[in-house]
């Protein structure tokens, strides 16, 4: 028996490795059997060259836990190991000093993957002591068995073995006993290892007899030697495609397509992406991609290797080129990485333009459900925006589907406004906004449905990049305002009409939670509606984004602005004011002459102030004109009063503009049951 220190310091490497890897401590799995299966793999390959000459046997990796002794144990039927190359690979790994290897494995523990004795090592996160017994598939070899407790010694015997290959015998220590469990190694073999290319066995085949399960004489195989991906695209067929996918994803609908990665220079790339309905939700299938290692599980967090839009896709990729030894800031400024995410990029861009030329009614009739990626795409990728904006579509409210160019080309000639701007014109509601939309369409106008998640944000990116382009909703103005041919027709009101009709109007709207409305008049011609409901284009916009856009709560704090538009052309909206005019004109004009007066006088006395510093105005003219502008906010409030009661009589107004409320869907509650009461009465 040989008995010996590991390494040559005094540090302990086996408390390093705990404490590195114990957040993540179930890897030792992975490690171990992605070992057995490169130990294979290698002996496959000897003997395909002729340096192995010997029955190659069953070439498959087997698991199996012993509850009575404590053990759980890895075994394989590849090159195995002689007493030699135990020293070298397993004794000799902290040559360089524990704290060394420390250092340079810390970012990732990926990176131990495909270095034998770092894997190995990782089993002593659940192990008190572990054994390797071992027999070299070279000629003469004699088979030995290594032992260690976790302390710097080891000791390493000749033992009775006929088999050529490795077991790796690992005695689970009393924190980690559920590795001793079946449902907790399945599982784990399913997650790491259900795509490594050799056979992975795991218990027997189960049959129902007699009223329960019972193992069969057939090997349980976990995995799929050779998954999708790693075949050509020519032998697949759709259904194979789907397939794969339900095996990733058995809740999942069906993937609208896929994308088939395979790509050998500059860099090795396979893999499948797929391409899941979404629609309103940017977080809920993320991190839906897996990263493999030569078909080793490796993380489902592909943050910093693949964009950021890409997160959307589901699928599979499989790179032994991503350095996943290095920190995730190192990663995205790695050159193979890079590369890796323009090419992603560039073939997920290529498949979708590909589909629209050859399969343009598909992709139309898929629009809705892939729209949201391709704008998260196009807002935050440039060069995915490049190439997008040749396949990306707008939809408008007749369920009409255009490219970018195509839409300019067809609304440029009627949708041109006086200063050669070009107006897109968008609902977000074809419902709630139907009254618009018609109003528009009388015009000969074009109205774009952009009712998603992010049409707000793409909206604002096209204006940007479309040359003398604006986007306008199609209730933030009247209509000839949308799109101005020429100038406006002046309101045929003075400033004290305008003042006697704000009032009368504004005092019949009712009170809405975090809602302010201001009164304007137009003249938009009989036909137009009496009254309409507008809302500011900018501020609309700004409260929009800020529920989706940190960093811009005080625009969403803010209430919601309204304009209240009388039509001063229509025949009901003339009516009222000229009944306004004549009903009030013996109460209100008295007062309206004395506040004329008394704002001559502000006039004067300011005038006579002017330029003159506060010490050096009289006390008394400093009260004067205090006095006069108490004055006239109190006769302004007595002129209001008396309009506001005016109004309360004359059911007319508040008709008008619960109609104008009714048509945006604003008429709630008791004002809406008042409405309908009236309605009845007036009818």
């Amino acid at each position: 028996m040989q008995k010996g220190t590991i390494g040559v310091t005094t540090d302990n490497i086996f408390p390093i490795i705990k404490k590195f890897l114990y957040s993540d401590h179930e890897i030792f799995l992975r490690e171990l059997v992605s070992n057995a299966v490169d130990a294979t793999q290698k002996l496959k390959t000897l003997s395909s060259f002729g340096d192995f000459k010997g029955e190659l046997g069953e070439m498959n990796v087997k698991v199996s836990i012993d509850k009575k002794e404590g053990t759980l144990t890895i075994s394989d039927h590849g090159i195995g190991m002689t007493a030699e190359e135990i020293d070298k690979y397993i004794n000799q790994i902290a040559f360089s000093g524990a704290e060394e290897f420390l250092n340079k494995y810390k970012n990732d523990a990926n990176a131990i993957i495909g270095h034998f004795g770092l894997g190995f090592y990782s089993s002593f996160m659940v192990a008190k002591k572990v054994e390797i017994r071992t027999l070299s598939y070279q000629e003469n070899a004699k088979p030995v068995m290594w032992s260690c407790d976790g302390s710097p010694e080891y000791t390493m015997s000749e033992i009775d073995k006929k088999e050529r290959g490795t077991d790796i015998v690992l005695y689970i220590d009393d924190e980690n006993k559920e590795f001793l469990e079946d449902s907790k190694i399945e599982s784990l073999l399913k997650k790491y290892c259900r795509f490594l290319p050799v056979p992975v066995i795991f218990g027997k085949e189960q049959e129902w007899k007699d009223g329960k399960y019972v193992d069969t004489d057939k090997d349980k195989i976990i995995n799929d030697t050779t998954p999708a991906w790693t075949k050509k695209p020519t032998e697949l067929t759709e259904e194979d495609y789907r397939k794969f996918y339900h095996d990733l994803y058995p809740s999942l609908d069906e993937p609208l397509f896929w994308i088939h990665l395979n790509v050998d220079y500059p860099f090795k790339l396979t893999g499948i992406l797929y391409f899941p309905k979404i629609k309103n939700n940017l977080d809920i299938n993320k991190n839906r991609i897996q990263l493999y290692s030569n078909q080793v599980f490796v993380t489902d967090s592909v943050e910093g290797i693949v964009p950021d839009f890409l997160m959307l896709l589901q699928g599979v990729i499989d790179s032994p080129d991503i350095p996943l030894n290095v920190s995730r800031s190192y990663l995205q400024s790695d050159s193979n990485v890079k590369k890796i995410s323009t090419y992603i990029t560039k073939k997920v861009a290529d498949r979708l333009q590909e589909i629209f030329n050859n399969e343009r009614k598909q992709f139309e009739e898929k629009w809705d459900d892939i729209k949201l990626f391709i704008e998260y795409g196009m807002l935050s990728d440039e060069k995915f925006y490049d190439r997008a904006q040749k396949f990306a579509l707008l939809k408008d409210t007749d369920k009409k589907y255009y490219t970018l160019e195509e839409y300019k080309t067809l609304i440029e000639a009627n949708q041109t406004d006086k200063d050669k701007n070009l107006i897109y014109i968008y609902a977000t509601d074809a419902v709630a906004q139907y009254s618009y939309i018609e109003i528009a369409k009388s015009k000969g106008y074009d109205v774009l449905l952009m009712d998603g998640q992010l049409d707000i944000h793409f909206i604002g990116l096209l204006e940007q990049k479309l040359e003398k382009s604006r986007f306008v909703r199609v209730d933030s103005d009247i209509i000839d305002n949308l799109v101005r041919k020429n100038d406006k027709t002046e309101v045929s009101l003075d400033a004290a009409q305008r003042n006697m009709m704000t009032t009368v109007f504004k005092s019949q709207i009712p009170t809405l939670e975090k809602a302010e409305f201001m009164v304007m008049f137009e003249a938009l011609g009989e036909q137009s509606q009496p009254v309409i409901i507008t809302q500011n284009e900018f501020m609309r916009r700004m409260k929009d984004m800020s529920a989706m856009q940190p960093g811009m709560n005080f625009y969403g704090e803010m209430p919601d602005s309204f304009n209240l538009i009388i039509n001063t052309e229509h025949p009901l909206s003339k009516k009222v004011i000229e009944e306004t005019e004549k009903d009030c004109h013996a109460e209100i004009e008295p007062i309206q002459k004395e506040i004329n007066e008394l704002n001559d006088a502000i006039s004067k006395l300011q005038e006579a102030s002017k330029g003159k510093k506060d010490e050096e105005i009289p006390v008394t003219e400093k009260e004067e004109l205090r006095n006069k502008e108490k004055e006239v906010d109190s006769l302004r409030k007595k002129e209001s009063e008396l309009l506001t009661q005016y109004a309360n009589k004359h059911k007319l107004v508040r008709q008008l503009v619960d109609l104008a409320l009714l048509s945006n869907n604003m008429l709630k509650g008791e004002a809406l049951s008042q409405f309908i009461k009236r309605s009845v009465e007036m009818l």
